[in-house]
Parts: structure tokens; C-alpha cells; sequence
């Protein structure tokens, strides 16, 4: 309902009933969800983001940090955008003033929650401008029914202009990617030090910037996600990637081969491992990317290769055989 009678106006602007409920946040120190639902503005512009040890609290951004961050995004309509900057000014003079206690600080917070996907893609936005170091990625085999072509075309931008700035990028697909045609077509269109590598099991999705901050998913939909700036945190995901990285599979800019061992490939060799610790197929198909079906008939073919008659006797064929203990 708040939606429905909430005024129109522009996607960064905040209006009055917007800067009431903002003042009041700064006075109490969190507002309850429900009643932000007056003034969605104020979920979009990121002035009020959910609290990390409760969701359904939502707490307000430090008015300077929130000016600042505002008065970002009209670098590029300046012309257009000087008497917005003057009201924005006006409306946030009066808000400083107000005794706001742990929501003063001068910086932006630590680990900072964030609400939809427009918010959080602007937060990423926000994160690569000012940088052309290095962008870290994983990216797992999860559903894209929720990403439009203009989302991608969007996201492929940004990624091209971070290269352009002289950045590099380093991403971490599922094998089951290897072949995808977003995947294919996203290293046919970028231009600059882009690489790419593929393992059978990755982490959840992760970006981590020049080292500094990181994102990564808060719910199981990632319509939430943390903003994490502490140090210790960001260094200990960023080195996790590393290791990641090396163990993982050239795919772009140069392929590699998938070698065969004794007629065993590596993906069935990933599925002779989890076959050992004795998960079921459908969670063998789970961890690795791929439907029951395909899982099934890559231990069809392992048990063909190793010429095992039951499944009890395949995982007693691969121990015995140490192919597990042998590099491709």
C-alpha cells in the first residue's frame, strides 16, 4: 500500500514524507520495515538498510556518509543536476545536527547489509568506479531467470569500463559453465586482461574489489547481500579465492584440454571421489552442477571403466585402483 501512494519522483532524490521517516530513524536509531513502506525511496536511495542481526529492523545511513554517496551519482548530469545538489544540501543541513550516536561515523560501515537487486548492483557499481586494480569473482551454476538481457548488457559494461581503466579481472565458473552461451559470448565481447577458469565445485557467489571490499550473498534468493570493508574478512576471501584459483581450469583466454586418465576423465574422477565419501547421487549431482540423469550416466561410465558389476563394488574398484591419489 505504501507504494501506492507514495509520490513519484526522481530514482535519487528523496522526498518529504522520505526525510521525515529518515529523521526519525536518526532520532530512534532504527525504524521498523513496515513502516518505511510509506517512502520506498528510502530502501532505493540505500538511506535506510536492513540491520545485519535483525532483517526486519532497518537502520539508517550516517547523513554525511548518505550526502556524499547521493551527490556521486550526478557526476555525470551536472548541468542538469546543480539545483538538486542545492536542495540535497538544504534538506541534509538540519539532519547533521541531529545526535544520530553509532550511525555518525564518518566512513561507511564495516559490514553493511543490502536490500534488492538494484541496490546491490549499485553498491558494486559504486565499489569498481574508482577503481582500476583488480576484480575477483565467483560465479556459480545457479539459475539465470532472474537476470534480463539488459541486467547482463548492463553488468558487461561495467565490467568493460573497469578493464578499460587499466583493471584486471579474474573469474571462477562451475565446469558445467564451460559451454554456456552467456559464458562464451560475455569473453567474445570484453576486451582488456579478463581471464576465466572452471572447477567442479566452487563457493557461492563472490566479488571482492582491489582486496578491500567484498560482496557476497545473505539469503539463499540473494536478494540480500553484505558489503564487507574489514580488512581481515575481505583478505581471508580474497586468499581462499587464490587457492581456489590456482587448482581450477584455464578457460579464457586459453582453453585447456580435459586429459583422460586410465579412460577416466576428470569430472568423472571428481564423481569417484564423492562416490568414496559416500553421497548419493543426487547429491553428487547437487554439488557438482549437473541433473541426476547426467550424474548417473557419468557413473555408468566410471563403473564401465573400472569394470565394476554393483555400485558396492565400484566404490571398493576406486579405492583399490588409487586413481584418486594420481594427477591427471
Amino acid at each position: 500500500m505504501g507504494r501506492a501512494t507514495h509520490a513519484a519522483h526522481g530514482a535519487d532524490d528523496v522526498c518529504a514524507q522520505g526525510a521525515a521517516l529518515y529523521a526519525r530513524a536518526l532520532r530512534d536509531g532504527h525504524l521498523r520495515a513496515e513502516d518505511a513502506e510509506e517512502a520506498p525511496c528510502l530502501i532505493d536511495t540505500g538511506l535506510l538498510h536492513p540491520s545485519a542481526g535483525d532483517l526486519g529492523r532497518l537502520e539508517p545511513l550516517a547523513p554525511a556518509v548518505a550526502l556524499h554517496r547521493l551527490l556521486l551519482a550526478s557526476e555525470d548530469r551536472i548541468a542538469d543536476e546543480r539545483r538538486r545538489e542545492a536542495r540535497l544540501a538544504e534538506l541534509f543541513a538540519p539532519l547533521m545536527r541531529i545526535d544520530a550516536g553509532p550511525t555518525a561515523a564518518d566512513g561507511p560501515p564495516v559490514i553493511a547489509v543490502l536490500s534488492g537487486f538494484r541496490g546491490i548492483g549499485r553498491a558494486i557499481e559504486r565499489a569498481m568506479a574508482g577503481s582500476g586494480g583488480e576484480l575477483l569473482a565467483v560465479q556459480p551454476h545457479v539459475s539465470h531467470t532472474r537476470t534480463s538481457d539488459e541486467a547482463r548488457a548492463e553488468a558487461l559494461a561495467r565490467d568493460q569500463a573497469f578493464l578499460d581503466r587499466g583493471g584486471r579481472i579474474r573469474t571462477l565458473y562451475q565446469h558445467t559453465l564451460r559451454h554456456a552461451p552467456s559464458v562464451v559470448a560475455r569473453y567474445e565481447q570484453l576486451r582488456g586482461d579478463a581471464e576465466a577458469r572452471t572447477l567442479d565445485e566452487i563457493t557461492d557467489r563472490l566479488i571482492v574489489v582491489d582486496r578491500t571490499v567484498a560482496f557476497i550473498p545473505a539469503n539463499a534468493d540473494r536478494t540480500l547481500a553484505l558489503e564487507i570493508r574489514q580488512p581481515a574478512i575481505v583478505g581471508f576471501l580474497a586468499t581462499a579465492f587464490d587457492r581456489l584459483w590456482r587448482l581450477a581450469t584455464p578457460l579464457y583466454p586459453q582453453t585447456a584440454p580435459q586429459p583422460s586418465l586410465d579412460g577416466v576423465t576428470p569430472r568423472q574422477l571428481a564423481i569417484a571421489a564423492l562416490l568414496v565419501e559416500g553421497h548419493t547421487d543426487a547429491d553428487i549431482a547437487d554439488r557438482l552442477g549437473m541433473n541426476v540423469r547426467t550424474a548417473r550416466l557419468h557413473i555408468a561410465k566410471l563403473a564401465a571403466a573400472l569394470g565394476s558389476d554393483s555400485r558396492a563394488q565400484l566404490g571398493y574398484l576406486i579405492a583399490r585402483s588409487g586413481i584418486l591419489d594420481r594427477e591427471p
